[in-house]
């Protein structure tokens, strides 16, 4: 094919597409729900945050039940092909901060030769894409491992877990949260619970409840970050593609906001011939636990709502248009990938930003970048602030690396407002969207799991709500079950 065709025919794609939907109703018309569950504890979504809550209570005794739409757990660390697992080390990459329920998953993915320890990962290094800023200590895994060690480690908890059930609609009674109804293969159905944990990723549960949310950053006008479409590749000769990189490292740099990291030479030469139209300059490529294994993190996508199933679709189309252009760049451009094969892409979009819910505390950006620590705190992290597309141009971005060894996110963000008996867990918790723009990567979002998941235990056995209980006796249990909060 003529390369400056190549761009023009794959965009037909798309434009294919773009043909208006006819929507069809399968609703039965039917005032009654049949309760099919009962359960003490509902974990709504079942991605990072949501299965470290799930094991977190059941593990203290408390009856659980975790449902996600899909046909496994982990989210986007398996259904997203996210990869690695951004890092849980302090700033100065001297000490692992983020443990607990994370690090028992990394050291059973490690013992199965699913995962390498975050400890020998350094940055600057093909695992974490030779990015320096905020890249030291991240975690290659293989996400098939991670997908059947999770279904192990429920069953060994005890939770009870309900694939393809899509959460639809609070059951409330007055400003309390009672349980949900869910569409399943069987129709609609409703599962009773005494506590709610809203892992949704959307703030799906908070948001039909009535809680107030903001969408997007309000300081950039209600601007969404963009959104990405991972895929994995094989088959990669890793030396010759590493010496090409460690040759051009005294060239990488940011100017205006923008970052010319790995193979911005080559994505210079394929933009020139007519043979790449993403908004970025250089490619995020991190090697995984095989020697011939990539994770690709390069596909850029705009303006997408992840709340609204039009928006997502166009998504996972465009998606799935730059993957091949990626994957034409690759065989063309690149040293070491001529023969490069893909493996996989990923069956959703990878999210960075929609709902910021509303609680009692709303964290923000500066409380990360100069290390405060509230006595609240249920987690310590160092995550850098990285916002994308927040520059003046879409392939710009904001990143900022903390000012302290940690910050601490405080337990009152995981308590949305005027809902009782409902907990935020994972990138929907009370921040603003710079301040998201740092705890939502996935070690985080796994430690505010596991903090919701003790918090929600604990109210249960002492009849206490979310929002009277004292936070101190979560910090007390996080920190018996190997969190690190420097107590």
């Amino acid at each position: 094919m003529d390369r400056r065709n190549f761009l023009k025919t794959t965009g037909a794609v798309v434009a294919a597409t773009a043909l208006p939907p006819t929507i069809l109703s399968c609703r039965k018309e039917d005032s009654s729900v049949p309760v099919n569950y009962s359960t003490e504890l509902l974990v709504a979504g079942g991605g990072p945050a949501g299965v470290c809550a799930a094991l977190a209570a059941a593990r203290m005794g408390i009856r659980t039940m975790i449902i996600d739409s899909g046909n496994c757990l982990g989210g986007m660390a398996t259904k997203g092909l996210v990869g690695p697992f951004m890092t849980c080390y302090d700033s100065t990459g001297e000490q692992m901060i983020i443990k607990g329920i994370f690090g028992e998953i990394v050291d059973r993915l490690v013992e199965k030769g699913w995962a390498l320890h975050p400890e020998g990962i350094r940055a600057q290094t093909p695992y974490s894409a030779w990015i320096k800023e905020g890249h030291d200590h991240v975690t290659p895994f293989e996400p098939e491992g991670l997908k059947y060690l999770l279904d192990v480690m429920m069953a060994e908890a005890g939770v009870k877990v309900l694939y393809h059930a899509s959460f639809l609609s609070p059951v409330m009674k007055g400003d309390t949260i009672t349980g949900a109804t869910v569409f399943t293969k069987e129709g609609i159905q409703q599962i009773n619970a005494r506590i709610v944990i809203d892992a949704t990723g959307d703030g799906d549960v908070a948001f039909r409840a009535g809680v107030p949310c903001e969408m997007g950053s309000v300081e950039r006008g209600g601007k969404i970050q963009p959104t990405s479409l991972f895929f994995r590749i094989n088959n990669v000769d890793s030396a010759c593609l590493e010496a090409d990189v460690n040759k051009h490292l005294p060239e990488f740099r940011r100017v205006n906001n923008v970052s010319y990291r790995a193979l911005h030479w080559n994505v210079a030469q394929a933009e020139a011939n007519g043979e790449w139209d993403i908004d970025r300059k250089s490619v995020n490529i991190f090697k995984s636990v095989k020697d011939d294994e990539w994770v690709v993190n390069s596909t850029r996508i705009k303006d997408i709502d992840s709340t609204r199933s039009e928006s997502l679709t166009s998504g996972e189309i465009e998606g799935r248009r730059q993957i091949q252009v990626l994957m034409n760049f690759f065989h063309k451009y690149v040293a070491g990938c001529e023969n490069a094969t893909l493996t996989g892409s990923a069956a959703t979009l990878g999210i960075r930003e929609s709902r910021h819910v509303k609680g009692e505390y709303v964290l923000k950006a500066e409380d990360l970048l100069e290390g405060v620590v509230p006595d609240d705190s249920i987690l310590l992290a160092s995550n850098s602030v990285d916002v994308h597309g927040g520059g003046a141009s879409a392939n710009s971005s904001v990143y900022k690396t903390i000012n302290a060894r940690w910050y601490g996110v405080p337990y009152r963000c995981l308590v949305p407002l005027g809902v009782e008996n409902l907990l935020l867990a994972g990138r929907n918790l009370s921040a603003t969207s710079d301040a998201a723009g740092a705890v939502r990567v996935m070690p985080p979002a796994m430690a505010m799991g596991h903090a919701a998941g003790v918090a929600a235990a604990l109210c249960l056995k002492g009849g206490a709500s979310p929002r009277s209980i004292d936070p101190s006796d979560v910090r007390k249990a996080l920190a018996a079950q190997g969190a690190f909060l420097d107590m």
